[in-house]
């Protein structure tokens, strides 16, 4: 996988800036509907070349953020097309049951703060979208927090590319870590929440 990573990092860095931005308004957008996509790794290291001086910072943070919403909002459209028939297992065998089930527990209790979150919660991105379509969320509220959300996240992975230059693998070390305590504090909050609820309907 580092052969891969090291191989796509070298094309990127020979393109023109042009191409550099296509590849990462596409990268971007494609990341919420295939996840594996590395798109915080391209999003971080455009950003070193924002600190290099072969792109710059108005653009890139523009570009990642645009590509993040549309992304963010083409899976929205997705769900609400599903509607309920997203929770019938028979059908979609290939989801994740667990991430889904915990998603649902954040939306009925937070609403569109999940939205404005979305882009924070390391792993859900795609799963949040979908069932925020499937459960009804309104379109114009969905668009304002995804986007506030996507342009908050580019903002800081292009910020933190162009400080540390060169190193820009130490700010993936760096989100691998977040992204796993993230998932803790919610898996904990998301426990304590399913307990009070239990608790409350046996009283």
């Amino acid at each position: 996988m580092e052969a891969y990573a090291t191989a796509f990092v070298e094309w990127l860095q020979a393109l023109p800036p042009a191409g550099i931005y296509a590849v990462l308004l596409g990268v971007a957008y494609g990341e919420n509907l295939v996840p594996p996509i590395w798109g915080d790794t391209v999003v971080v290291l455009c950003g070193s070349l924002v600190g290099a001086g072969v792109l710059a910072f108005g653009p890139t943070v523009a570009l990642a953020s645009l590509g993040g919403a549309l992304g963010f909002l083409t899976v929205f459209a997705v769900g609400r097309r599903l509607g309920a028939a997203i929770h019938d297992p028979a059908r979609w065998r290939w989801s994740p049951r667990a991430p889904m089930a915990a998603a649902e527990r954040w939306l009925s209790r937070w609403g569109y703060g999940v939205i404005a979150a979305n882009r924070f919660l390391a792993g859900g991105r795609a799963v949040i979208g979908l069932l925020a379509g499937a459960s009804g969320l309104r379109w114009a509220p969905t668009v304002l927090w995804s986007t506030v959300s996507s342009i908050a996240w580019s903002l800081l992975l292009v910020w933190a590319g162009a400080l540390v230059g060169r190193e820009w693998e130490r700010v993936i070390e760096w989100r691998g870590a977040y992204g796993k305590a993230v998932t803790a504090v919610l898996a904990v909050v998301g426990v304590a929440v399913l307990v009070r609820w239990r608790r409350g309907r046996a009283e």
